[in-house]
């Protein structure tokens, strides 16, 4: 979750996500440099969220899907939580409506 706190970490994820690129092509797509894009593909590479292949003279990008399965999982369950804690808070606010009456 660290490695996805910066905002152009999370582009140059979500742009993989759709398909594998290689770092000039996501370059062209966003405000930051190709050194830059490197940077931060590195950090998605260490972090496990990404994985880099060669393709002839280039390094094409992609999510790792073992990665990929974890975040889906982890964000799945604190949809599950936050909206547990919802229900709770709004049958909560009933019962003591309920007995206010």
């Amino acid at each position: 979750m660290d490695a996805l706190g910066d905002p152009t970490r999370r582009a140059i994820f979500r742009q993989v996500a759709r398909h594998p690129r290689a770092v000039g092509e996501l370059a062209a797509e966003l405000p930051v440099s190709r050194p830059a894009v490197s940077q931060h593909l590195k950090v998605l590479k260490d972090a496990g969220l990404v994985i880099g292949h060669a393709e002839g003279t280039r390094r094409v990008y992609r999510v790792n899907p073992g990665a990929r399965s974890e975040l889906q999982a982890y964000l799945d369950g604190f949809w599950a939580d936050a909206l547990d804690a919802f229900k709770s808070a709004v049958e909560q606010e009933t019962d003591q409506d309920r007995r206010a009456r």
